[in-house]
Order: structure tokens, then sequence, then C-alpha cells
């Protein structure tokens, strides 16, 4: 079974409030396994960044300025997500925010059915636990020492 796990990295924390993508990661699993086919943007938001959200990702307007904007990676994107299931950290952020942006192009949303939440699975397995990213590699032996700020494709690892 294939599924694709993403991440995104943003101008801030609400998409409805005008914050956009900036980065867009995404691993393709195969059985549970990598295959090692990874797809990888950093996105021009049209918007000045958050200088809080800048803090967790370390990205800056200077750095996104000339990226390419959301409407010129959509194909790609969608072409690497095929019809498969979506896995993600707190998914309903990363979901608001793609779809946000596909609604600014008059594209239909992504289905919520195609959303798999590991912080929604965490906390049933795991109730009265952490449920970070960093506490499930923790939890899980995952090194994460070559993360030093938050990164799309890097959490998406």
């Amino acid at each position: 079974m294939r599924e694709v796990v993403f991440d995104t990295e943003t101008t801030g924390l609400s998409a409805a409030n005008g914050d956009r993508l900036v980065e867009i990661g995404c691993v393709e699993l195969v059985n549970r396994v990598e295959t090692g086919r990874v797809f990888h943007v950093y996105i021009n938001p049209e918007r000045p960044m958050n200088p809080e959200a800048q803090a967790i990702h370390g990205l800056s307007d200077a750095f996104l300025a000339d990226k390419q904007l959301f409407s010129d990676i959509v194909e790609d994107l969608l072409d690497f997500f095929d019809d498969s299931p979506l896995v993600a950290h707190n998914a309903n952020f990363d979901f608001a925010f793609l779809n946000e942006e596909l609604s600014r192009l008059n594209r239909p949303d992504i289905p919520q059915a195609r959303m798999v939440d590991t912080l929604a699975l965490s906390k049933v397995k795991f109730p009265g636990a952490k449920h970070s990213l960093d506490a499930l590699c923790t939890r899980y032996g995952i090194d994460r020492s070559p993360r030093i700020q938050h990164g799309a494709l890097l959490d998406a690892q």
C-alpha cells in the first residue's frame, strides 16, 4: 500500500487569516517502507513572514523571494500525492493550509477522509503522554540529531 507522509511550513498559524505555505516536504512509503522518492519545494508566499514562524523554521522573506508560487507547483504536488492516504502530524493544520491554497486556485479540497493524523493516533495509543513529533521520535528511537529547526522534508522523514 502506498502512503505519502508530508509536512508543511507556513508564514504563521492561520490559513483562514491569510497565512500561507512556504515549504512542503513529502516522503513516499510503500508497505510502510521509504522508497527514496520525495517531493520537496520552497514556496514564495507573496506576503511577509511572521517573525515567530521564521524563528521556528528559519525561512526568511529574502530566501523565499525567488521561489516558485504555489500555483507553479500544484500540479507536481497533486501528481506526487496521487490518490494515496496522506499522513501528517497534526494533519488538520497541514490540510487547512493545503486546502486554502487549493481554494485560491479554484481547485477542489483534498478530502479529510484521505488524512491519517499521527497526533490523533498518538493520543489514542499513549494517553497522558507527550505527543509532539520530538516526543514520538524519542519514544520510537528515531534519531533527530540532524534537526535543529523545523523543516518540512526533515519532519516528514
